[in-house]
């Protein structure tokens, strides 16, 4: 069999697909699995041993729809479920497998605070792959890094060869970003060495933290592909991050990590998907009666106070270090 899976974004919703792929891999004799995504995350596929070719687009299907006609695939297994994924296996007249949203049970709960959510996304993307008799077999995420960008100890900071800690300093939403003051806070009270990483926006924040302590902190935002970054989880010892795909990537290196959840909120089932959950702590604001008010992120918080990162006790996170 030929397969496509389709998902176009982002860096942890593709993380999460791994098992889905391994599995329709493993499980289906002499099946042939590619993969469609955008161009800016098909780095994180490049590796992975159970793709045999990767399809990528910079904005419309158009763009790569005649050669998947060539393909002839025996199946398509759409993990976005969107408007233009849906083009795809329309354009492509194969027989589809879709998985299910929820959408309407996640607006339940960002709206009204009525949880019908008792699942993690990999599950509902397996649902999706049920009919072709394909089955979670509980290894977890998988992350492979491409040779070229695995990054030597020796490339590290002498005063970080003994170990040290991530912090990831990134979140694609603001209400899921960890304030600079939170972040200052945890600078000045870990103890064990720091690596920062995060995009070319967070490179000037990252500098201004970096400057708590220059010896103990490492500010690697913006000098990092996705690759090299998942490089640099992979060898840490902790891991501490907001709800972002960084978080996805420590999660298929089963790393001990404390994400800390701000407007966002596990019950809608995009926790660390793991095989040893004692590796995992989420610190965030139960008492707060909005959370969570979106299902991805926002821009702002809608109610202008920001209670959910604001008010959030960073001595819970030494704690656990």
């Amino acid at each position: 069999m030929k397969i496509l899976i389709i998902r176009f974004s982002s860096i942890g919703d593709i993380v999460l697909t791994s098992p889905v792929i391994r599995c329709i891999k493993n499980q289906l004799a002499n099946c042939e699995v590619h993969y469609l995504t955008k161009n800016v995350f098909k780095e994180i596929l490049v590796a992975n041993p159970h793709v045999s070719k990767i399809y990528s687009i910079e904005k419309n299907v158009s763009e790569v729809i005649g050669l998947l006609k060539e393909e002839k695939y025996d199946a398509v297994i759409d993990l976005h479920n969107n408007i233009r994924s849906r083009q795809v296996s329309s354009l492509l007249k194969t027989r589809t497998y879709r998985y299910n949203k929820k959408s309407f049970q996640r607006f339940l709960l960002t709206k009204f605070k009525i949880n019908l959510l008792h699942d993690h996304v990999v599950d509902r993307y397996f649902s999706a792959v049920k009919k072709l008799n394909i089955i979670n077999d509980g290894k977890g995420l998988e992350y492979f890094i491409p040779e070229k960008d695995e990054i030597p100890t020796s490339n590290l900071p002498f005063t970080h060869l003994a170990g040290y800690c991530v912090i990831v300093v990134s979140a694609k939403h603001f209400t899921k970003q960890i304030p600079k003051e939170k972040l200052e806070e945890l600078c000045l009270k870990i103890s064990i060495p720091i690596i920062l990483i995060g995009g070319t926006e967070d490179a000037y924040i990252g500098t201004e933290l970096e400057s708590v302590d220059k010896f103990k902190i490492y500010n690697a935002c913006g000098k990092l592909n996705i690759n090299q970054s998942a490089s640099i989880i992979k060898k840490a010892k902790f891991v501490i991050t907001p709800d972002t795909g960084m978080m996805h990537i420590a999660a298929a290196f089963n790393k001990r990590t404390i994400s800390i959840w701000g407007s966002t909120e596990k019950r809608l089932g995009f926790m660390p998907y793991m095989t040893n959950n004692t590796n995992s702590v989420i610190i965030e604001n139960i008492a707060l009666s909005c959370r969570p008010c979106h299902k991805h992120g926002l821009s702002k918080c809608p109610l202008g106070h920001f209670k959910c990162m604001l008010d959030l006790d960073m001595q819970k996170v030494i704690d656990v270090l």
